[in-house]
């Protein structure tokens, strides 16, 4: 597995915030820096899940657009006209999210078609933002772990939690899980049978024991994460409550990171 250079820009601070229910909030940090390389690549991986390199000929032939501007006005959110810089700024969270599951976390994070198959550039994906898998064996195991996420990023001045709204939708997502793993499962088909029929292995609980972890995540401007009273967060109704990880990641100057990154994504195709 190749990870992504940009991964060694996240960093677990060793600090924790203790919610009002007594559990403890990891903290991480995104350190990016002007690195031109690393920049590229990432904004490489981060086209990728919008547009398949190996696809972006053909879905700008006959447009009569280049490259930049295909992706720029039909693929990508819009920079300034709503609700497209809080979708920017939603699928930044959520990738950012899928990265750290997979390179940091080691799970399987399969996301394949979540954001190609957008037919509205600015209405966010729907779903259960993240889902990780855990295979302990070749056959399957009650040690097999189904890692179910929410993501909140808060990059501009708010006075909601975001930390606690991830907590409220976490909630949510024992009825939206099947749903969310059959949408996985119908898109890897198009790509890869057999790793599409992994998926499988997660749809019977009843009947293939496993166990299922949720986590909730906000991933924040530093400047939002010094004002939001994380401490006041408060998830004893959380359904998985005995098997939840609260998770905030934070950053400098995270709104301007996410428009360079996709400037650079069109500019570079």
């Amino acid at each position: 597995m190749t990870v992504p250079d940009h991964i060694a820009w996240l960093h677990n601070t060793g600090e924790t915030v203790v919610t009002v229910d007594g559990r403890e909030v990891e903290i991480w940090v995104l350190q990016h820096a002007d690195n031109p390389s690393i920049l590229s690549n990432w904004a490489t991986h981060y086209r990728n899940h919008y547009c398949r390199d190996e696809d972006l000929p053909d879905l700008v032939a006959d447009t009569g657009l280049s490259n930049a501007d295909f992706l720029t006005c039909i693929k990508f959110p819009d920079t300034a006209a709503a609700p497209g810089p809080s979708t920017r700024a939603g699928d930044f969270g959520e990738i950012l999210v899928a990265d750290f599951v997979e390179y940091v976390l080691g799970y399987w994070c399969p996301r394949q078609g979540r954001f190609e198959d957008r037919e509205n550039r600015n209405v966010p994906s729907n779903g259960t933002d993240v889902i990780g898998f855990r295979f302990i064996e070749d056959e399957p195991s009650p040690d097999d772990e189904l890692l179910v996420i929410e993501s909140k990023a808060g990059f501009r001045p708010t006075v909601i939690n975001r930390l606690q709204q991830a907590i409220n939708d976490s909630s949510k997502d024992l009825v939206r899980e099947a749903m969310s793993l059959s949408a996985i499962k119908q898109r890897l088909l198009k790509i890869n049978r057999d790793d599409a029929l992994k998926v499988g292995r997660f749809q019977n609980q009843a009947d293939k024991p496993f166990k299922r972890t949720n986590a909730a995540v906000a991933v924040l401007d530093n400047e939002i994460f010094n004002d939001m009273a994380l401490d006041e967060s408060d998830a004893s109704e959380h359904p998985n409550g005995d098997n939840l990880r609260l998770i905030v990641i934070r950053g400098t100057s995270m709104m301007d990171l996410v428009h360079a990154l996709y400037a650079r994504a069109a500019n570079e195709a």
